[in-house]
């Protein structure tokens, strides 16, 4: 009996080796394919139940010096500082320091409508407050440079609120800004400071900080864009850390994003419950305390992704199988979301594609033309109007950049940029009238033509 007991073990243990080994072939030729195409340039790390399936770079980290992004290259990751930042004001709270009820006019008593606005809006962007980043003249003439607090605040500070505080959603960068301000005057310490002491010395990560313009470190990556296409080559400029703060200043590796990820589903920052909370959307958008709160294959997924000029980021967590997937990218390449899908879909033995380059061909002018007009779109409101220049179509976001379409077929098309994003036209029948398509990451979205 004893000898059948082992044999049954070594047969369900060998087995469990084959299916990661699976799982971890298939990953890596999914990233080996999305960076053959110039659509994922970066580091990767996924683990299943606490063991690392792959960790692994892909392409370059710095074009001058010929270096390849692997396992320890250091990445901006933008707004993944929010989960830092919520944590911090989560961590707060439990130790009594301060109530997310509080106002904010208890701690800038000079902002105005800070009687309306508590910490919990700050937290799950339902305060209002204007996003300072949507100051274009301010992010390209100044974000560079280091600011102080008054500069900051000035900047979104006597803008009129989106909304009342409490009423809507709309993501803001000013909010997780006042949030760190207020983390400052209740440790009597930097932002900096006290993040690193409550979060990267206790959890060791050794890999992560702030202030990634002056970071001086071989593994350090160099982002880049493009100033059409996939060809990234231009070096992005980096943006002081004074400037995104507590909203997205943070760099970090795969592998300490790894022990952030550890740490969370330990409850080693605070207590199960206080982490529920966090992972709960509120009422007006899939947004909790700093995670959005999404599901796929009936799995709950929190997440948080981020992205500034040259990098792209996405961490991505389903804490009920301890699962997490980290894409780290010095690219400004779009779709890390959709690359995060298909990597649970080969955990969850769901199907998927392998991405290729698309084929395209050549539409005459008079194919084109019958396309030609707006179109609404609604959940969420999208109004888009496609053009024709030079023998292309162009859509023009009424709020966004203009984008070239490249056809696969008559009534078939992708954004040259963001091949994830599909537009199909159809014409219904007993109509005279095309009608849009839009699909994204797989989730589609019709928009009717204005007349």
């Amino acid at each position: 009996m004893k000898n059948i007991i082992g044999i049954i073990y070594l047969l369900i243990t060998f087995s469990n080796i084959v299916l990661a080994q699976t799982n971890t072939q298939k990953i890596d030729e999914l990233i080996t394919a999305y960076a053959s195409i110039k659509e994922f340039n970066g580091s990767v790390l996924v683990s299943k139940q606490g063991k690392i399936l792959l960790e692994k770079g892909y392409g370059v980290r710095d074009i001058q010096k010929q270096t390849f992004n692997d396992e320890k290259t250091v990445y901006l990751t933008a707004s993944i500082t929010k989960t830092f930042t919520s944590a911090m004001i989560l961590k707060l709270s439990e130790l009594k320091m301060l109530s997310l009820d509080d106002k904010l006019s208890k701690y800038f008593p000079d902002f105005p409508y800070a009687d309306s606005i508590s910490i919990e809006n700050l937290l799950t962007h339902t305060s209002g407050v204007y996003d300072y980043v949507q100051n274009a003249e301010f992010m390209y003439k100044e974000a560079t440079k280091p600011v102080d607090q008054k500069t900051m605040l000035s900047l979104f500070e006597d803008k009129k609120l989106d909304f009342q505080p409490g009423t809507n959603w709309k993501y803001s960068n000013s909010g997780y800004m006042l949030l760190g301000y207020i983390i400052e005057k209740i440790t009597k310490m930097r932002y900096d400071q006290a993040i690193r002491t409550y979060i990267f010395e206790p959890l060791e990560m050794e890999n992560s900080g702030f202030d990634y313009a002056h970071l001086n470190a071989p593994a350090k990556a160099t982002g880049y864009y493009s100033d059409s296409g996939k060809d990234y080559n231009k070096v992005a400029p980096i943006a002081d850390s004074t400037v995104l703060y507590a909203a997205g200043s943070i760099y970090s590796t795969v592998g300490d994003l790894y022990k952030w990820h550890e740490a969370l589903n330990a409850n080693r920052l605070f207590s199960k419950a206080t982490a529920e909370k966090a992972y709960s959307p509120n009422k007006f958008h899939n947004y909790g305390y700093g995670w959005t709160v999404d599901s796929l294959y009936n799995k709950r997924i929190v997440s948080h992704s981020g992205g500034f000029w040259g990098f792209r980021s996405n961490l991505a967590r389903i804490i009920d199988d301890n699962v997490c997937i980290i894409l780290l990218d010095n690219t400004e390449t779009p779709g890390l979301d959709n690359i995060t899908k298909m990597i649970l879909a080969i955990l969850y033995k769901q199907p998927y594609t392998l991405p290729h380059a698309r084929h395209t061909v050549k539409l005459h002018e008079d194919q084109l033309k019958k396309y030609l007009g707006t179109y609404l779109i609604r959940e969420p409101d999208l109004e888009v109007e496609i053009k024709l220049e030079a023998d292309v179509l162009v859509a023009y976001p009424k709020q966004g950049p203009r984008a070239e379409m490249s056809a696969t077929d008559a009534t078939h098309f992708f954004l040259k940029e963001q091949e994830n994003f599909e537009i199909t036209f159809e014409k219904p029948q007993n109509t005279n009238s095309y009608i849009m398509k839009i699909t994204i990451n797989g989730k589609t979205r019709t928009g009717q033509k204005v007349e």
